[in-house]
């Protein structure tokens, strides 16, 4: 499950709707293993942890996987953590002892560049109210080039077809069109983006978002 900002739809899902889920998991008698790999990006960092919390506090046993590549701007490094969430201290020991394996088996011991950068923000009142300050800049730029992106093709079209794309959260959105459509794009204008029609929101800029909304409606999206 990914906790907020889904990835590469773009759609979060409503209070309801992870309600249900949860329910779904309880009746599969599943083991929910959430990924929020961008906290922070959609709407704040309390309230894009809701769905996680949630998760968390309905099962015995949870896995959860946290990133800071993004948030924290240090993607290079793949810091994050690997939390395991048990009923009792004997699950907790043995997930422990599989999961120091696991790390054994991968990597034994990464650096520790960017979990000790991390470390030291959070760490540190002064320094993590920048982090927030900033990161919450970050956030609300992104919000507004996907209204400035979704009331440009609004204009152009003259319909509301694409008004989702200001309701999606985080870096990405899809489009929702072919592969065929994707490929004309890069052929008639120079436009790339996976062909899946996923594009990255936080790529985009005031003089691109003109430029983009045309090429959608004319390659027939």
């Amino acid at each position: 499950l990914h906790g907020c900002c889904h990835n590469p739809t773009g759609a979060n899902l409503t209070n309801p709707q992870w309600k249900g889920v949860v329910d779904l998991l309880k009746e599969k008698s599943a083991v929910p293993f959430v990924d929020i790999a961008y906290q922070g990006f959609g709407d704040g960092l309390a309230e894009d942890g809701a769905a996680t919390r949630l998760v968390a506090s309905s099962f015995d046993n949870v896995l959860i996987a946290a990133s800071c590549s993004k948030n924290f701007g240090v993607y290079r490094e793949r810091t994050g953590i690997l939390m395991s969430i048990t009923k009792d201290t004997a699950q907790r020991d043995l997930a422990q002892q599989n999961m120091a394996f696991l790390n054994r088996q991968n990597f034994s011991f990464p650096p520790d560049h960017g979990a000790r950068v991390v470390t030291t923000i959070l760490n540190d009142p002064e320094l993590r109210a920048d982090w927030e300050a900033e990161l919450e800049e970050v956030r609300l730029g992104m919000l507004e080039l996907r209204k400035q992106l979704a009331a440009e093709l609004r204009r152009l079209s003259n319909t509301d077809r694409f008004d989702f794309l200001a309701e999606h959260r985080g870096m990405f959105s899809q489009l929702g069109t072919t592969p065929e459509l994707v490929e004309k794009l890069r052929a008639d204008h120079g436009i790339y983006m996976v062909g899946d029609s996923r594009m990255n929101i936080a790529g985009l800029n005031a003089k691109t978002i003109p430029v983009l909304a045309k090429a959608i409606i004319d390659a027939g999206i």
